[in-house]
């Protein structure tokens, strides 16, 4: 009879840790396009869309892309920041090189 298979599990803080790592990878990229839509939606066939509201939308899109970086940030930091727990040499417990005294 075979052994019961062991499902492959990723943790799950490590897990979510690696999506916002890919998150703020991608901010830039996502962040050029949002700057670049009103060239690429403006048409020559019709009047220029005042420019007030231009402005308004690329401070309010440069404001947001420097929140979300500022959080992103701060979410890890946090997580790589945390102090990983180290074996103490007196720990019999801690001892997991698999080797008898």
């Amino acid at each position: 009879m075979k052994p019961p298979r062991t499902q492959q599990f990723l943790g799950r803080d490590s897990y979510r840790m690696r999506r916002v790592m890919d998150a703020a990878r991608i901010l830039p990229l996502f962040g050029l396009i949002l700057l670049l839509l009103p060239l690429m939606r403006h048409s020559p066939e019709f009047e220029a869309p005042p420019t007030a509201t231009e402005s308004v939308y690329l401070f309010a899109v440069w404001a947001a892309l420097i929140l979300a970086a500022f959080l992103f940030s701060l979410w890890l930091r946090r997580a790589l920041d945390q102090p990983e727990r180290r074996a103490d040499p007196s720990d019999p417990i801690a001892d997991t090189d698999g080797k008898e005294d």
